[in-house]
C-alpha cells in the first residue's frame, strides 16, 4: 500500500488541477460556458461578430457592436462520472450537486459610431462541488471537492478601420477550494481518518484579440491567452487522525504553485448570406508548461515530506466548429461540435480529471423580443471514457463521464 506521503501529493495534486484551469484551457472536467451564442455553436466565436462575449472569445470583435449592452447568463451543470475498478470489478459514481456557472459582459462607448469601446468581463470557470459516493475504491484520493472561482477582464477595444479590430483585456483570477479525502488509517470503530484542505489564490494574465474582415463573407480572429501561474502561499491543511497520530501528522500551512498555459486560437467565420453563417476556431493550447508539481510544506515529520509530483503534460489542438441560421427577424437557431484532445499522458489520470479526448455536441436557439432586448438558449453535451493506471496510486480502471449543460442568457441593448 501506499504511504500517507504519496497518497496526500497525488490527492493535493488534483485538488490544484481542478482550481486553477481555466475553462477555455481545455480539458480536465471544464466545459466551455462563455458565451451562449458561442456555446450552441460548438464553443466557436474567434473569428465572428456576435455580442458582448466576444470580451472573452476576441476583444477585437466588440469594437464592431455599435452599442452599449449588458449580458447577464447561466449555465447549470450536471456532471456525472462513474468508475468501474478492474480489480474488483466494482462500480462506483459521484453523487455531485448540480454546478451553477454564470457568466456577465458590460460593453460601453461614449459615443455612436465610436472607434473606442470599453469592457468589463466576469466569468466563473468552476463553482462546483464534486462529491464520491461514500466508501468508494478511490477515498484516499477524493471525497469531496468544493470550488468557487471567478475571473475578472476589464478590457479596452479600437477600431483601426472599418475592417479591423484590436482588443486587450487584463485578466484578474481569484478562487477557492476545499478538498476532502480518507486517510489509510482506521480509528477503533473501523472508520477512517480524513484531512480537509483549503486554500485560495489570486494572479493575472492577459487577454488580446485582433479581427480583420477582407471581404463581407470572410473574416478572421486571432486571439491569445497569456500563462498564468497561480501560487498557494498559506494553504491549510487539516488531519483528523486518532490521538497518537497527532505529531506525524500535524495541522499546518503548505504552498505551492501551478502554471496555466499559453492559448492561441486562429478563428474563421463565414456570413454566406444574411441568414446563414459560420464559425470555425483552432485552439493550441502549450499544455507542456505543467510538468511536475512540487508542494512545500511548513511543518515536515517522517509521514508528511515536501513532494514533487509528475504530471508530464502534452499540448493539445481543439477543434471547435458551429453554424447559425435565421428563421425569421427573431428567431435564430444554432448548432456545433467540437473536438479536443486531452493533455493528460497515460499513466497520469486521477479520479479528479478523468480527462480524455473530447467530443462536445450542442445546439441552441436566440430570440429577439424587440431592439433592446434579446435571449438565448443553448444546450451542451459531453460523454469522456477514459481507462487508465496511475502510476503513483496503482489505481486502474474505467472512468465514464457525462456532462449536460442547458444555459440561459439575456441580453440589453441600448
Amino acid at each position: 500500500m501506499l504511504n500517507f506521503k504519496q497518497i496526500f501529493a497525488f490527492a493535493v495534486s488534483g485538488f490544484f488541477i481542478l482550481f486553477f484551469i481555466d475553462s477555455n484551457f481545455s480539458q480536465g472536467f471544464q466545459v466551455n460556458l462563455q458565451g451562449q451564442k458561442q456555446q450552441a455553436m460548438g464553443s466557436a466565436g474567434t473569428g465572428l461578430i456576435t455580442d458582448g462575449a466576444g470580451l472573452f472569445f476576441n476583444p477585437g470583435t466588440v469594437v464592431f457592436l455599435d452599442e452599449n449592452s449588458i449580458n447577464v447568463a447561466a449555465t447549470p451543470t450536471f456532471a456525472n462520472t462513474t468508475y468501474l475498478d478492474l480489480a474488483t470489478k466494482k462500480n462506483f459514481k459521484t453523487i455531485s450537486p448540480v454546478g451553477t456557472p454564470f457568466s456577465f459582459y458590460g460593453l460601453f462607448q461614449l459615443k455612436k459610431h465610436a472607434k473606442l469601446k470599453l469592457g468589463l468581463a466576469a466569468y466563473t470557470p468552476f463553482g462546483s462541488t464534486i462529491e464520491w459516493e461514500e466508501n468508494w475504491i478511490g477515498r484516499f484520493a477524493v471525497t469531496r471537492l468544493q470550488l468557487k472561482s471567478i475571473f475578472i477582464q476589464p478590457t479596452i477595444s479600437y477600431r483601426f478601420a472599418d475592417n479591423i479590430g484590436f482588443g486587450a483585456g487584463l485578466v484578474i483570477s481569484s478562487g477557492s477550494v476545499t478538498l476532502q479525502k480518507d486517510i489509510p488509517i482506521q480509528y477503533d470503530n473501523g472508520t477512517f481518518a480524513n484531512a480537509e484542505l483549503s486554500g485560495s489564490a489570486t494572479s493575472f494574465g492577459f487577454n488580446a484579440g485582433i479581427y480583420y474582415e477582407p471581404n463581407p463573407k470572410l473574416s478572421i480572429g486571432l486571439n491569445y491567452r497569456s500563462k498564468i501561474t497561480m501560487k498557494v502561499e498559506n494553504g491549510q491543511a487539516i488531519f483528523n487522525v486518532p490521538a497518537s497520530l497527532d505529531t506525524s501528522f500535524p495541522d499546518g500551512v503548505f504552498s505551492s504553485s501551478l502554471p496555466l498555459p499559453q492559448v492561441i486560437t486562429l478563428g474563421f467565420g463565414s456570413k454566406v448570406n444574411s441568414k446563414l453563417s459560420f464559425a470555425l476556431d483552432l485552439n493550441h493550447v502549450s499544455w507542456n508548461a505543467y510538468d511536475t508539481l512540487a508542494f512545500d510544506y511548513q511543518q515536515n515529520t517522517s509521514s508528511l515530506e515536501d513532494t514533487k509530483s509528475p504530471r508530464h503534460y502534452k499540448n493539445i489542438i481543439a477543434i471547435r466548429l458551429g453554424s447559425s441560421y435565421k428563421l425569421s427577424k427573431k428567431l435564430e437557431l444554432r448548432g456545433g461540435f467540437g473536438f479536443a484532445l486531452s493533455p493528460v499522458q497515460d499513466g497520469y489520470v486521477t479520479p479528479e480529471t478523468p480527462d480524455g479526448t473530447r467530443y462536445n455536441f450542442t445546439t441552441g436557439i436566440g430570440y429577439k423580443f424587440n431592439k433592446h432586448f434579446s435571449m438565448d438558449f443553448s444546450f451542451l453535451y459531453v460523454q469522456v471514457h477514459r481507462q487508465d493506471k496511475n502510476l503513483e496510486t496503482n489505481l486502474e480502471g474505467t472512468f465514464l463521464t457525462k456532462v449536460i449543460s442547458p444555459g440561459l442568457g439575456i441580453i440589453y441593448k441600448w
